[in-house]
């Protein structure tokens, strides 16, 4: 449990660090939260959770639109994620002559075995029983 508030926590830090992508409002969105409103907002929230945005309609409205901003970064991130990968993975495609599709070709140099190499050739010096010593009397 404790590793997955950790990984949440830092996922949270570097979504918030993402650049965040040209979207479909970018001019209603340049009224963009400042990280103290932010800030602000996220302790008003833990402060009052039962009906929030009954009593703080301000910062409700502030930390949804924080939430928003922090939702385009991360879906910004992931599309800049995929387009990497996919662009990195692309090229060993294309670098093999394939056309998308993935073809697992074996690798030269397995299985090349023959018999006569899997016997082992030397076994070590003959080993002599070792005699066990007299009793003594107790």
């Amino acid at each position: 449990m404790r590793f997955l508030i950790k990984a949440a926590f830092w996922l949270t830090i570097v979504v918030l660090f993402l650049p965040a992508g040209a979207g479909k409002d970018r001019e209603a969105s340049r009224a963009q939260v400042s990280p103290i409103e932010a800030l602000g907002a996220a302790q008003a929230a833990v402060e009052d959770a039962s009906g929030f945005c009954s009593r703080q309609p301000d910062a409700c409205q502030v930390g949804s639109q924080a939430f928003q901003t922090f939702g385009e970064k991360a879906q910004n991130g992931a599309k800049l994620l995929y387009e990497f990968l996919s662009a990195h993975f692309a090229d060993k495609d294309q670098s093999r002559g394939t056309t998308g599709s993935i073809k697992i070709e074996p690798k030269p140099g397995q299985h090349t075995l023959t018999p006569d190499d899997l016997e082992p050739s030397w076994g070590g010096p003959a080993t002599k029983p070792v005699p066990i010593p007299p009793r003594r009397p107790a």
